[in-house]
């Protein structure tokens, strides 16, 4: 037998990536102030964890200018989704 824990998903395991994959599991894109605001952290740890999250092709990081200001806009790439979906699953089968 397999424990359902052996599903988890290692990168995406950690609270404030769950939170992050949580935020663009909800939308298409979201800009990085809306995620920032809506988990709550600095502009630098959403960063580093946005880097861990787009070195495992979790994440798509596009940037463009509005006017003369730069904007950043984050969503979940098709193997970010599933592999969301599928820790999303072990963790309903762990817990019952």
């Amino acid at each position: 037998m397999n424990h359902p824990r052996l599903a988890l998903d290692s990168v995406i395991h950690s609270p404030i990536r769950f939170s992050i994959t949580a935020a663009l599991a909800a939308v298409d894109e979201a800009d990085f102030k809306s995620v920032r605001d809506a988990v709550e952290i600095s502009d630098s740890v959403l960063s580093k964890q946005i880097s861990t999250l787009e070195a495992a092709g979790y994440v798509a990081v596009r940037k463009v200018f509005v006017g003369k200001r730069p904007r950043t806009y984050l969503s979940l790439t098709p193997s970010g989704r599933k592999a969301w979906d599928a820790h999303v699953r072990a963790l309903r089968q762990i817990a019952g």
